[in-house]
């Protein structure tokens, strides 16, 4: 899934393609294929040129690359299940107007200020002049019933912005009234906003000192207001409507006196109180500048500033008539009578409204700041309808030099070029208009009214444009407009025509947040190359906003959300752009849609919009919005959801989103039987159902123990274990994921813990064996998977087990210590401790299986958990070396927890040996495993408290002598992971930080860092974080770090002073049973904690949090047992540990990306023009030309010279291994240890130079290079059973740096021979397989699609394997040389036990190498070590069909090139002849060889042994993959290339 799987479009208009091929091509799909499998984790997304019929002609001519199967190159190789960090400045911005500053309107005072037939003295009005106040004319009633009129129109004009809000006229107010009204009005609004209307049209304008005016209780006088006063009386925070002449000086001296407030505020005070916001926060709307008076044009209103603000749908249609000529004389009373209501979008009086608040919001997203566009139209319903209607006042007043002005100030807005659209949609509108009158009888001839009832249009009564038309004429059918459609045309014009491509940044890509410098799309963390970095989203469409009006509509809704998804699609950006437009309550009412057609794109929206914001979860619970998905992922048949495999995995998606850290939606989910829903689709064929079923399953019981009752009953831990061996590993991984939420690890943000709850149902015993069951299974499935990111979540499954059942891993530990110090005391000082006992551990376990009585079946139960949990250690101990450094980070921070807690425990004071002889020197480690756990390890930040010792616990000595090798017997297994992880206790070696450990190796930092020379390349998402059981201190200055390295040297170089001690009274079965029994009383105070009441929501079970329980091993006492006397309960002394456990998993963070990542459309790499895309169509025609030629050239090969000079290198180093590139000219290099270097032989230059990080002693003994046809991987094995891949090896391709893209331990029965090979693998770049043999009695098949081990084939042989090669068409037939001489040949379709077909005796002594005929299918070539070549006929007998003898004193290499007929071999090197090498090329035929040649070694004697003691020879050779090249590696450093005379 996570690789790039593509989701369908949402409606499912194309069908779902499956795949039909065999399936050794059912593997991961290739770059630019358009099919998917519904049960392929690992398919790339398919092309999606045709979604919505918008792939072009000229899409067809490009040219389409051959499908390549690329390995180990998904998502999950790039991540580990990581989810992408994201940098400080790349956050969405918030939504939901959240943001400091929100405003909600709770009353509005209007006040008016009229004093009709009084003009203010310092207005000189024009004759004729504006007189309509709110569509009244005060002079055609008396003055004080008009008054009353325009406060009553006033008022309803408000209404219809927000009927929510009281508004209260206050008509001409005196200053008392003025004062009264507003300070009720603050009392009233509380914390809320107060709207405040000023109209002043009858006083004078406002004085510069910021002074408006009202009158005397007789109206004999103007009285002064200062805005002071006004801003005591209302408060903070409010809205301000200035209405009147000079309103600039209002404006102004507001924002003065404001801030004047605001500052002595926080200087006397800190600041205001709880809920009280600043008086800056305040906006306002003023009707001019203060050096401006407003317009008196008679064919306006004299309020043309609050008409504009609230009816400006009837101002807008008179000032369209006055600067627009329309045919048929329409005239301003026609317009008036445009019929329709404003709430009907049916209407053309709707329409245009409807119109109307789409161009203003767009014109208003396109061009204010993002938090000033969420703040003023996303945040209150009055605030938006002002400031959208607002701009209608700016374009209409500005042409009568009169500019409009708020606060905050916003740009222009009155040339924006959607105004032009809004003109063209009044044009059409009002072309209709005589007909509509003329089939409306007495529309038209109905008198303006002065006073309007609520809900009519202002200036009319009645129903606005009746239709009632005479019975035998129909009346007009209105025209509606096409501005909705041709938006969506533009939209769609937008997303088909490159919408999704990046940009650099300017004024085509997405607008900075604020101003500011960064953009509003997230960090990737994919290490992609550098220049693309630069690159960001292309500006979004000005449609948007009008797509959001659009979802209103029923008829353009299903094309609307259709292209909101493709657009949501393009990237969190996009998801979170939609939201601060106001997409949210649309989208959340259409769940109640019954319509089915809605149900894919719907969920497809849904899906998005959590994935950005999860917040969103508790809307959806509210509204009880979840049931919808719900009833989705419960519905059985498929046929009524297209693509229904892949919604329902959304579903599941979302639903887990709604219960995870939220108890209410974990327990509605579970009341809607999401679980069971999930439970049955765990064994749904697609993978991506599965995973998301086995995560929502997660969620859903994620520190829920009615859930995990309920589960349990319905046997689901058990159904998850059977589904660990899944071909998918992110199904695999989900599995474990839900496994360790059942086993307290935390979903999300808890912390832990608690185990499966109570299980009050199920008894004390059955509860304890259930949950080791669980950790056993899932343990026992996964140990040995190939994907890190699988052994990753497995140890946080371990680390839940170890938290709840520490007693039983102490004990393991103590256990496996003193087996591990026995055994290498009787291997090292034998003579020194003769006397020592040799079963302390089977005595003591027979005695703490005694304490049972002689009830069999309780001792073998108590024997049998017992086993269990040292299985389970055991296998954490493998895992502390994990080859992958997330992986053993992790193992060591659960396996350093047990330790500490073995060393504060009574196991500590046992009196049992004296102590080792100590050696203080700082020996390096020489084991097995020596290199890479030294690399891998992690620090203590301090030391452990010192436990009372008798004798010497894990001492520096013992934790640096030699590491222990492999096999005393297959239940004790002898790893270094023991005392590795006791090293980190000791805390003897300084050991580099997280930091450091992350940073790739590099040549300048091996001569300064020997640890850093030996540490292989990092992965791509390096993030795990060891973390010690002890209490990090403050980070120490200079001096304190200097005299702590001293101090540390002081202790590495003098003995320990071992102090006097008392012996302690106890044996080694009580402390076994005292832990044993402090597990059983956690257990108890658990369940007894939930027998009590269910758990709350957010609580935790376990964390230390449960009266009457042992909340955690620093909460531990001695105490005493009340069956068994003198029985210390608990650890007791590990009062210094930190609750480290369980760990915690990032992998469904991981896995919500995938609903972040575009699906809708082709990656990157599969777009046409793209820099990927043309990398690859060049790749692929250069390899197609590469391959032509050589075809032509291996022909003629078989019959020339082969002596022709290429290249000559030096690489420092002794080239053991090597292999070429087949279509780039690389050569890749292994040396005698574990280096690698890779160097670009036409330049003769070395790009790259790294550590493999196999240990000391071992030595690299496989090498090859998979995906060569899209770039290439390096793949190596090496001689410790583990098999690594790296990637970005060139660093002329700007890739990125050098990392690990994955490691596992291929062969883990690796046996002892005096000569072994190592490992040896055979890749099949075709089918994806992995054949792995060597020093193992078994080849195992590992599938590198599903990363799992297929089969294992018993060669049926002592001896090791030393070769193997398959067939590189389709059979499943392969051949394997022996070091015995015998070479086989095996079916892997066979059964396990009778896979050889036959074997053949043809050689005496070590099979060197075998080769398949490079012609003739079914005959395959093999050389020995005593220089014998055969030719073999599978078909044929079992002799030689062919044998030549070319080098009597031995053979060094052989090899066969795969294209023409022709093989190689070089003479081994002997005492007597060791200054050259005879390098003979011979055709497979009967021909003479076609070249000889004496190579100088290099030496100046006779090396005293061989450079690695798994691989035979001295020096090396390989042929090139294509070209009629070879490369001759020897012992002096020096690599020969040489190639064929074709001319």
């Amino acid at each position: 899934m996570q690789n790039g799987r593509h989701v369908q479009d949402p409606l499912g208009l194309r069908e779902r393609q499956d795949s039909e091929i065999g399936s050794d091509v059912l593997t991961e799909r290739a770059w630019g294929s358009n099919v998917t499998s519904t049960s392929d984790p690992s398919s790339t997304r398919t092309t999606n040129g045709v979604i919505l019929g918008l792939r072009t002609a000229s899409d067809a001519t490009l040219p389409d690359p051959t499908p390549i199967i690329p390995y180990w190159s998904a998502k999950r190789h790039l991540t580990c299940g990581n989810p992408a960090p994201r940098s400080s400045t790349a956050r969405l911005f918030p939504w939901r107007g959240s943001a400091p500053g929100k405003l909600k309107t709770a009353n509005a005072a209007l006040v008016l200020c009229l004093n009709i037939d009084v003009d203010p003295p310092d207005i000189i009005k024009t004759n004729p002049c504006a007189a309509l106040e709110c569509w009244v004319n005060p002079h055609s009633l008396p003055s004080h019933k008009a008054l009353e009129a325009i406060g009553t129109n006033l008022q309803h004009q408000f209404e219809g912005l927000s009927l929510k809000i009281p508004y209260k006229p206050i008509l001409d107010p005196s200053y008392e009234d003025l004062r009264r009204f507003c300070i009720t009005l603050r009392k009233q609004a509380k914390d809320e906003t107060v709207c405040f209307y000023y109209n002043g049209h009858g006083v004078p304008k406002p004085t510069p000192s910021g002074e408006l005016w009202c009158f005397n209780r007789n109206y004999t006088q103007y009285i002064p207001v200062s805005l002071m006063e006004v801003q005591t009386w209302l408060g903070s925070p409010g809205v301000y409507i200035w209405d009147c002449s000079a309103a600039g000086h209002l404006l102004n001296n507001f924002i003065t006196f404001a801030e004047r407030r605001d500052q002595d505020a926080f200087t006397t005070r800190g600041g205001y109180a709880d809920g009280m916001q600043p008086y800056i926060n305040s906006l306002q709307l003023a009707a001019c500048a203060w050096n401006e008076q407003l317009p008196s044009c008679p064919e306006l209103p004299a309020d043309v500033f609050t008409s504009c603000l609230t009816s400006p749908i009837d101002i807008a249609l008179r000032y369209f008539i006055m600067t627009h000529h329309l045919p048929n004389n329409i005239t301003p009373d026609m317009v008036m009578q445009l019929p329709g209501d404003l709430k009907d979008r049916r209407t053309p009086l709707g329409e245009l409204n409807w119109i109307f608040t789409a161009i203003t919001d767009t014109i208003a997203w396109t061009t204010f700041p993002r938090d000033v566009f969420t703040r003023l139209y996303r945040s209150d319903l009055l605030i938006a309808s002002l400031f959208r209607n607002f701009l209608l006042a700016e374009r209409i007043m500005k042409n009568y030099h009169c500019t409009p002005v708020t606060y905050p100030p916003l740009p222009a807005t009155n040339t924006h070029q959607l105004w032009a659209a809004w003109d063209l949609a009044l044009d059409t509108c009002l072309r209709q208009l005589p007909e509509l009158l003329a089939k409306t009888p007495g529309a038209s001839s109905t008198p303006p009214s002065p006073t309007t009832g609520t809900g009519q249009r202002p200036g009319h009564v009645g129903q606005r444009g009746s239709s009632s038309a005479p019975l035998n004429e129909k009346p007009y059918q209105y025209v509606p407009s096409r501005f909705f459609t041709d938006q969506l045309t533009a939209f769609e014009v937008w997303i088909s025509r490159g919408g999704s491509a990046l940009t650099k940044r300017g004024p085509l890509s997405l607008p900075l947040q604020n101003g500011g410098d960064r953009c509003d799309t997230p960090d990737v963390g994919n290490g992609s190359a550098a220049p693309e970095s630069n690159l960001v989203p292309r500006k979004p469409p000005d449609q948007l906003p009008i797509v959001l009006q659009v979802l209103l509509s029923q008829p353009h809704r299903l094309r609307a959300l259709i292209l909101l998804s493709q657009f949501v699609d393009l990237g969190p950006w996009a998801v979170n752009l939609v939201l601060t437009i106001g997409i949210f309550p649309y989208i959340s009412k259409l769940l109640q849609a019954a319509g089915q057609d809605l149900r894919p794109v719907l969920i497809f929206i849904w899906a998005r919009i959590l994935a950005v914001d999860p917040s969103v979860q508790v809307d959806l619970y509210n509204t009880g919005g979840f049931k919808y998905f719900a009833n989705v992922l419960a519905t059985q048949e498929d046929n009524e959801l297209p693509n229904s495999s892949e919604h329902k995995a959304m579903c599941a998606f979302i639903l887990s989103a709604v219960a995870r850290d939220f108890y209410n939606g974990q327990m509605a989910c579970w009341r809607e039987r999401v679980f069971d829903a999930c439970f049955e689709h765990l064994e749904e064929g697609d993978f991506l159902l599965r995973q998301w079923s086995a995560l929502c399953i997660a969620q859903i019981w994620d520190a829920n123990d009615e859930v995990k009752v309920y589960g349990v009953d319905r046997g689901t831990q058990d159904k998850l274990i059977l589904m660990l061996s899944d071909d998918s590993p992110e199904v695999r991984s989900a599995v474990l994921y839900a496994l360790s939420t059942f086993l307290g690890a935390a979903g999300s943000k808890g912390e832990g813990g608690g185990g499966t709850g109570t299980q009050y149902q199920l008894e004390e015993r059955i509860h304890f064996r259930m949950e080791v069951a669980v950790a056993t299974g899932a343990t026992l499935a996964v140990r040995d998977d190939a994907s890190p990111m699988v052994r990753k979540e497995l140890l946080v499954l371990i680390s839940c087990l170890v938290r709840e059942w520490r007693g039983h891993f102490v004990v393991c530990a103590w256990m496996y210590w003193e087996e591990d110090r026995r055994w290498r005391t009787g291997d090292s000082h034998a003579a020194h401790f003769h006397h020592v006992e040799d079963e302390i551990t089977s005595q003591a376990l027979a005695e703490w299986l005694d304490g049972f009585g002689d009830d069999e079946n309780t001792r073998e139960e108590n024997r049998v958990l017992l086993s269990s949990f040292f299985t389970i250690f055991v296998v954490l101990l493998e895992l502390t070396i994990d080859p992958y450094h997330e992986v053993a980070t992790l193992a060591q921070t659960v396996m350093d927890y047990i330790f500490a807690l073995l060393l504060a425990s009574p196991f500590s004071r046992l009196d049992l040996v004296p102590p080792l002889p100590v050696d203080h020197k700082l020996v390096a480690l020489n084991g097995v495993h020596s290199r890479a756990a030294s690399a891998q390890g992690s620090p203590l930040m301090q030391h452990p408290p010192s436990p009372v010792l008798s004798r010497p616990g894990p001492a520096r000595s013992d934790t640096m002598t030699n590491t222990i090798s492999s096999g005393v017997t297959t239940t004790l297994r002898r790893t270094s992971s023991f005392a590795n992880a006791l090293r980190h206790l000791a805390g003897g070696i300084a050991f580099p930080s997280m930091d450091e450990a992350r940073a790739p190796s590099s040549p300048g930092l091996t001569s300064h860092h020997p640890l850093l020379a030996s540490r292989p390349p990092s992965p791509n998402l390096n993030v795990a974080q060891y973390a010690s059981p002890y209490s990090r201190p403050p980070t120490p200055s200079r001096d304190r770090e200097r005299e702590r390295e001293r101090e540390r040297e002081r202790d590495l170089h003098s003995p320990p002073v071992s102090p006097t001690v008392v012996a302690a009274n106890f044996l080694p079965s009580h402390v076994m049973e005292a832990l044993v029994e402090e597990d059983m009383v956690r257990l108890r105070a658990r369940r007894r904690a939930g027998a009590h009441g269910r758990r709350s929501a957010g609580s935790v079970v376990g964390s230390g949090t449960i009266s009457g329980g042992l909340n955690s091993p620093c909460g531990s006492t001695f105490s005493m047992d009340s069956n068994v006397s003198n029985v210390p309960l608990g650890c007791g002394t590990g009062n210094g540990l930190r609750d480290v456990l369980p760990l915690k998993s990032s992998f469904f963070d991981w896995c919500c990306e995938y609903f972040t990542e575009p699906q809708m459309r082709q990656t990157e790499a599969d777009e046409p023009g793209s820099v990927q895309y043309n990398y690859q169509v060049w790749r692929q025609q250069r390899n197609e030309q590469v391959i032509s030629e050589t075809q032509l050239q291996a022909i003629a090969a078989e019959g020339r010279s082969w002596d022709r000079p290429v290249a000559n290198l030096h690489v420092n180093s002794h080239p053991l291994s090597m292999a070429m590139h087949a279509y780039d000219p690389h050569l890749v290099i292994a040396n005698d240890t574990d280096m690698i270097s890779v160097w670009d032989w036409r330049l003769r230059k070395r790009l790259n130079y790294f550590c493999n990080g196999n240990p000391k002693g071992t030595s690299i003994t496989s090498l090859h290079i998979i995906n060569q046809d899209v770039g290439g991987i390096i793949m190596t094995g090496a001689a410790d059973g583990i098999v690594r891949l790296y990637r970005n090896y060139d660093p002329t391709l700007e890739q990125g740096p050098l990392q690990m893209v994955s490691s596992f331990r291929a062969l883990h029965e690796m046996i002892q021979v005096r000569r072994g090979s190592g490992l040896v693998l055979d890749w099949k770049q075709s089918s994806g397989t992995l054949l792995i043999g060597g020093d193992s009695r078994i080849i195992r098949v590992w599938d590198a699609h599903t990363e799992t081990q297929v089969l294992d084939l018993d060669t049926n042989c002592d001896s090791p394997v030393t070769s193997i090669t398959s067939d590189q068409g389709s059979s499943s037939t392969f051949i394997v040389g022996f070091a015995d001489g015998l070479v086989k040949l095996f079916d892997r379709r066979l059964e396990e036990e009778d896979a050889t077909v036959r074997p053949y005796h043809g050689h005496h002594s070590w099979v060197q190498n075998v080769k398949y005929h490079p012609r003739i299918g079914g005959q395959f070539l093999s050389a020995s070590l005593a220089g014998e070549v055969r030719l073999w006929d599978a078909r044929g007998s079992d002799n030689a069909a062919q044998s030549w003898d070319l080098h009597h004193a031995g053979l060094s290499t052989f090899d066969v090139h795969p294209q023409t007929g022709v093989f190689a071999t070089t003479s081994a090197l002997t005492p007597t002849n060791f200054r050259y090498q005879r390098l003979m090329i011979h055709p497979v035929s009967d021909s003479p060889p076609l070249t000889t040649l004496n190579l100088p070694s290099g030496l100046s004697m006779y090396p005293s042994r061989s450079p690695s003691p798994y691989i035979p020879r001295y020096t090396s050779f390989a042929f090139h993959p294509m070209e009629m090249l070879y490369a001759i590696g020897q012992p002096d450093g020096s690599v020969k290339i040489n190639g064929c005379k074709l001319v």
